[in-house]
């Protein structure tokens, strides 16, 4: 019973942090592609 406990909150864990991975990772590329528009329009 504690084995199913226990792996069911690292399951959960390991979805939460890939989750804000992938959030920070798209936060990072849609700023990443606005400097770089910013850059080629002011250039």
């Amino acid at each position: 019973m504690d084995d199913i406990i226990e792996r069911s909150c690292w399951g959960v864990a390991v979805k939460a942090v890939i989750c804000l991975a992938a959030i920070i990772f798209m936060a990072w590329l849609f700023v990443g592609a606005e400097a770089a528009s910013v850059v080629a329009s002011a250039g």
